[in-house]
């Protein structure tokens, strides 16, 4: 992928995994939702190689689109992946694609990421989204943050004033990454029981 010119990326990855053009827009966008509009090959193989993506991992991305991200994160690391996005006819264009290259650890969900289940290790952004959204997002991403570290890669989205993120720097200006700083809590053990005293 690194020997293609950078203007030609975002093409030749389309070819290579099948990627069709998107259809437009659903007319019903909720607010705070934004158009579809792809992330980039470079800030993808920079989130690949700087988080660094494992095959342990289990990728979620928030507002996948046609699976870009998904799919080749997947294909660079090995590492489960699964994308949510509430465009559903974006939605079933990745399924097939993922489907016609034979993927079985990946999948891609229809649906709201406020309301969705949110569970991994690494969670990707790509402005998907503003406003109460958003802020809802970010809560239910610490809440997941509290049960075990993660990783958040933002592009062309900001994620100051959040104390349970620590930004890293990459060697993209695009990509930004955070790793989530919550103290484990600790577990409680069980008292002696009532019944032997």
């Amino acid at each position: 992928m690194l020997a293609v010119p950078a203007a030609e990326r975002e093409a030749f990855a389309d070819e290579l995994l099948g990627l069709p053009e998107p259809p437009p827009d659903i007319a019903d966008l909720p607010r705070g939702a934004v158009p579809y509009l792809p992330a980039g090959v470079d800030e993808i193989l920079h989130m690949v190689r700087e988080a660094p993506l494992r095959e342990s991992d289990q990728l979620l991305d928030l507002g996948s689109g046609l699976g870009r991200v998904v799919i080749l994160a997947h294909l660079l690391s090995g590492a489960h992946a699964c994308g949510i996005e509430l465009q559903e006819p974006l939605v079933r264009c990745a399924k097939d694609c993922a489907a016609e290259l034979a993927l079985t650890q990946v999948a891609f969900i229809h649906g709201n990421a406020a309301e969705a289940a949110l569970d991994g290790s690494v969670f990707f952004l790509y402005s998907p989204f503003g406003g109460e959204t958003l802020t809802r997002v970010v809560r239910r991403l610490e809440a997941v943050a509290r049960r075990r570290p993660i990783i958040v890669c933002a592009v062309g989205l900001e994620l100051p004033g959040e104390p349970w993120l620590r930004r890293r720097e990459t060697a993209s200006r695009a990509l930004a990454l955070y790793d989530s700083c919550i103290p484990a809590v600790p577990q409680r053990s069980p008292g002696p029981d009532p019944q032997q005293r």
